[in-house]
């Protein structure tokens, strides 16, 4: 019986054993699956990113086309810089699209969404642009897919124009 019982002790021992290095060998693997998944949300996030850049830009073509044929306003893009800081907090350049018709000045922020913190700047930017040209937006638009609720009240609160779907 003793004879039998160190036979069992030794094979109690094996299998202890592999079930260790199975568990290490699950470990590695979960580390691994954790690494690959991280890999693919960054290529998803960066083709996301890259999508909404270039339906952003596609939109914004679209809505040039059409303001200028078909309602006669003159769609350019300014470009300021900021050397205070105002608008994003530090020194940098600045652009927003600027339609014109009959000397009222429109400007524009074409954006896939956007938050209250984007409501917030696109003020800021206008303000920069009467600053720097001299001349006050008569009206301030946001186009965009996608809008916060916040977005929705801080527009509301600052008089800009919201168009989305949601």
């Amino acid at each position: 019986i003793l004879k039998r019982l160190e036979v069992h002790d030794e094979k109690f021992i094996e299998i202890l054993k592999r079930l260790d290095r199975h568990e290490n060998e699950i470990a590695e693997l979960r580390k691994d699956m954790n690494r690959g998944f991280e890999l693919m949300y960054r290529h998803i996030s960066a083709l996301e990113a890259r999508w909404g850049i270039m339906a952003e830009d596609a939109f914004k073509e679209g809505l040039r086309g059409l303001l200028e044929k078909e309602f006669g306003l003159k769609v350019e893009r300014w470009r300021g810089y900021d050397e205070n800081g105002f608008v994003f907090g530090y020194p940098s350049n600045v652009e927003v699209d600027v339609a014109v018709k009959d000397e009222k000045i429109i400007l524009i922020e074409v954006s896939s969404h956007i938050r209250a913190s984007d409501v917030f700047q696109f003020k800021r930017k206008a303000e920069l642009y009467q600053r720097k040209t001299g001349r006050k937006p008569d009206r301030l638009l946001i186009v965009t897919p996608y809008a916060d609720e916040k977005a929705l009240e801080a527009s509301k609160m600052l008089g800009i124009e919201v168009y989305t779907n949601i």
